[in-house]
């Protein structure tokens, strides 16, 4: 059965990247697409071939981070029988499985070096060979990667080949993450719960209310779409109220009794006692917001991305200052500066947590 898949937004710069992948799309180059876990990399993937001269041929699917390393190329170039150990049968690889369409090989930064080598022969020259054997085949695949990581970066700490990055980069779409598409913020939450509302088979769908509309719109969203999906197909199960939903929970691990997790004292730390108080803090509702909507000079596009990683990074952990210190490779009192310099909390609540 086909799996049917929707790309939905309106802010420009996400139908920007969906007009950059639309248009590479006819051409039979591979294509890199870059973005943040949640920002439907997959679903440009598919985009990508459904709108190529391919279409009708396969789409086949493998995630580099979902299998050992020793298994990984065994999977891509498949193998013979008694090629190694449990190697019954011979197996086609997904090279051969995608003959004639596209291969998407999802988190390619995780791919072995051993593993990068034959990939970049199997795109140059269009031949793969099984292991266990020494006949190369020929195969047609038009290859579509995704990763979350600056591969550029990888290239520089010899983590990455560069000739293969040369080969696989002749268009590069990023995604932008949704905190840079507050626009589609509604948008998607509208969707997801409508659809989750006739899941539920509730007739009427009456939406949000303002206070939880502003909640949504100003969080930072680390997990994305895929966060925000989660959050709002949540609050619709839990709301029965015959009223627009109120009540957004971001945390689902929320709780006065969930178990304390030991922190480890940060270098420059002192060690926390009953009167240092705790390393947690309330997350700020709404967010902060990163800029006043005034033209930026380069310091101030700097300042902003600061505010906004900051955000971020103490969504990603909870609102725990150590634990987003530490993760920032800051010192506690360096984040606390950080914190206090773009207003993300109060010279009195400094008293209070630090």
């Amino acid at each position: 059965m086909e799996r049917v898949s929707q790309v939905i937004g309106q802010s420009g710069a996400f139908l920007d990247a969906l007009e950059l992948a639309s248009r590479a799309a006819a051409l039979d180059r591979p294509v890199l697409v870059i973005g943040e876990r949640g920002t439907g990399k997959e679903l440009v993937a598919e985009r990508l071939h459904r709108l190529s001269p391919r279409w009708d041929q396969p789409l086949v699917i493998m995630n580099c981070a979902a299998l050992p390393e020793t298994l990984i190329e065994a999977e891509l170039f498949g193998h013979e029988a008694g090629a190694f150990t449990g190697a019954t049968k011979a197996r086609a690889g997904r090279f051969e499985e995608a003959h004639r369409g596209t291969l998407f090989l999802d988190e390619l930064g995780t791919l072995s070096m051993a593993a990068q080598d034959r990939l970049l022969r199997a795109v140059e020259y269009g031949e793969v060979t099984r292991i266990g054997s020494s006949r190369p085949m020929r195969v047609d695949v038009r290859i579509v990667a995704a990763t979350n990581e600056h591969l550029p970066d990888k290239v520089a700490c010899h983590q990455f080949r560069a000739d293969l990055l040369d080969r696989l980069s002749f268009e590069v779409v990023t995604l932008p993450p949704l905190r840079a598409r507050r626009d589609d913020v509604m948008v998607l939450a509208e969707h997801f719960g409508r659809r989750m509302a006739a899941e539920l088979h509730r007739d009427d769908w009456l939406g949000f209310t303002k206070a939880a509309e502003a909640q949504l719109i100003a969080y930072a969203w680390p997990g994305n779409v895929r966060e925000l999906r989660n959050v709002v197909e949540r609050a619709v199960y839990r709301w029965d109220l015959d009223a627009p939903i109120d009540a957004i929970q971001f945390d689902p691990f929320q709780s006065p009794y969930r178990p304390a997790t030991p922190m480890a004292t940060l270098p420059n730390d002192p060690v926390p006692t009953a009167s240092t108080a705790p390393a947690t803090a309330a997350p700020p509702s709404p967010m902060v917001p990163c800029d006043d909507g005034k033209p930026m000079d380069y310091k101030a596009r700097l300042a902003r991305f600061e505010c906004e990683m900051l955000q971020t990074a103490l969504a990603e952990n909870r609102f725990n200052q150590r634990a987003t210190a530490e993760a920032l490779g800051l010192s506690y009192d360096q984040l606390r500066h950080a914190l206090k310099r773009h207003g993300l909390i109060s010279g009195a609540s400094s008293e209070s947590v630090a």
